[in-house]
């Protein structure tokens, strides 16, 4: 039902084009982080439309003609990619694929899969060994670097006469993103070797890991929703203990149940919460995680 509104929405979205005298670029933009990074790189230049305003779980976002509506006359449209966007496909089929970029498609992936040395050992058989692509690319300051050219070459093919202006935008993204990765990268080192596990909800901190030389303790697998059972959470435990985890950071929009039942079996330290998925500033976001994480595990 909601898919089938979201086809009438795209498909009036559409129709309404032809009618439209668009000012300059704009861009609807499914991530709000995407959307901080098209403003940057944009500047007065673009007119970027948060389509995914308010949402605290991209994985769960499902667009409809009330979203869309706001992008009426958008000539490009970004989105994370890398299999993020269940719906991207039937956006794709109606506006057109030359109309979306997805800006992670050219970006490094990590891949889950058993045996990866970035994880730490979990238990088997709660969905954290299954092989697939690692959508959550925007943890990795470089991935940042490397989608700033990316969105200001797609701007300057659709608006050639602001060229100029999108490549000294993005050369200066680069040169703040420079400075953000010695700062995370120095910060992170702050913590002693032997506590350089990050055991958080879901796997979603890969990125951030394997940046920094961490390595990554997802307790709820791929999905943070999972209901796990008292075989597992004692199995956990014993993970924990055995990795000498230092601390367990839950999630912002994150049931703390299950940190709570751990933190009770093990006695380690609940830390302040993470944002995972949903951020306004780019720089913002690692600044909150990094501060928290090394704040607890550097002690």
């Amino acid at each position: 039902m909601r898919m089938s509104l979201l086809i009438r929405g795209l498909v009036a979205l559409i129709c309404g084009m032809g009618s439209l005298q668009a000012a300059g670029l704009k861009v609807g933009v499914f991530h709000p982080l995407l959307v901080d990074l098209a403003k940057q790189v944009g500047g007065d230049a673009v007119e970027v439309v948060d389509l995914a305003q308010g949402t605290s779980d991209l994985h769960r976002f499902q667009p409809g003609p009330q979203e869309l509506s706001k992008a009426r006359g958008a000539q490009l449209y970004l989105v994370a990619g890398k299999g993020l966007e269940p719906y991207l496909s039937k956006v794709q089929s109606i506006v057109g694929a030359d109309r979306v970029l997805e800006v992670g498609r050219k970006i490094p992936s990590l891949s889950y899969g058993k045996g990866s040395q970035l994880h730490a050992c979990c238990p088997d058989d709660h969905g954290h060994d299954h092989g697939g692509i690692d959508p959550h690319w925007w943890h990795s300051v470089d991935a940042w670097r490397r989608a700033a050219s990316i969105v200001a070459d797609e701007f300057s093919k659709r608006d050639p006469a602001n060229k100029a202006l999108y490549a000294a935008n993005a050369k200066k993204f680069r040169s703040e993103m420079d400075a953000l990765d010695n700062w995370v990268k120095g910060q992170m080192k702050r913590v002693p070797t032997s506590r350089r596990t990050l055991a958080t909800a879901h796997a979603a901190f890969g990125y951030l890991c394997k940046d920094n030389g961490w390595k990554m303790l997802p307790i709820q697998g791929m999905n943070r929703e999972q209901s796990p059972s008292s075989k597992w959470l004692g199995e956990m435990a014993a993970v924990i203990r055995d990795q000498k985890v230092g601390a367990l950071f839950p999630e912002e929009s994150h049931n703390p149940k299950v940190f709570q039942s751990l933190a009770k079996q093990t006695g380690i330290t609940v830390g302040k919460p993470l944002v995972a998925d949903s951020y306004s500033s780019i720089a913002g976001m690692f600044k909150h995680n990094v501060t928290i994480i090394v704040g607890t595990l550097a002690q």
